[in-house]
């Protein structure tokens, strides 16, 4: 296996084991339909995106709230539509 397979499988299972039941079927949802597809940059992306702290994540993603972080903004816009929250 090689190393972009094991930081996929690695994003996979951060997305679906976050702390909350809401935030893991949202991430999972998001982590399922993309992460295979994400290039080497793409993943280093989401890989810091999915070290922000819970709270954060969820005033982005569950509360909509401004996304400060100008490198997340698509990640979150993604999520946001992907699960049906735009």
């Amino acid at each position: 296996m090689d190393d972009i397979e094991v930081r996929r499988r690695r994003a996979l299972y951060r997305a679906q084991h976050r702390g909350t039941k809401e935030m893991d079927i949202v991430m999972s949802r998001f982590a399922n339909a993309r992460v295979k597809e994400m290039s080497d940059g793409e993943m280093t992306v989401f890989e810091q995106f999915l070290a922000v702290s819970e709270p954060q994540l969820d005033d982005w993603v569950m509360k909509g709230k401004p996304v400060d972080e100008a490198a997340f903004a698509a990640i979150v816009a993604d999520i946001r539509r992907l699960n049906g929250f735009q």
